[in-house]
């Protein structure tokens, strides 16, 4: 799967992420997106290193929860740094 298949794999894991996090992150939606993709290339980057999954197929389930995982776990680290210059 290519750089496209990611992008858009990216938008919709974005979006699946914030459903399944609570809270708010700031940014919005948009913004949300946009760490869905950066998360989506990021899960697949480790799951690729880490796990060795192949990622070439993009309805594979691996693929799918890997970029999902990737988009938590950045919306995770956003919301972290978001809160914290909020407080200060």
């Amino acid at each position: 799967m290519g750089f496209l298949g990611f992008l858009l794999l990216g938008l919709i894991a974005g979006a699946i992420a914030k459903l399944i996090l609570p809270g708010k992150q700031g940014g919005g939606w948009f913004v949300t997106l946009l760490l869905g993709v950066v998360g989506a290339l990021l899960g697949g980057w480790l799951g690729g290193i880490l796990f060795d999954a192949d990622l070439t197929s993009f309805f594979s389930l691996t693929t799918w929860l890997l970029a999902i995982g990737g988009s938590l776990i950045v919306l995770l680290i956003w919301g972290f740094f978001a809160g914290r210059s909020k407080a200060s």
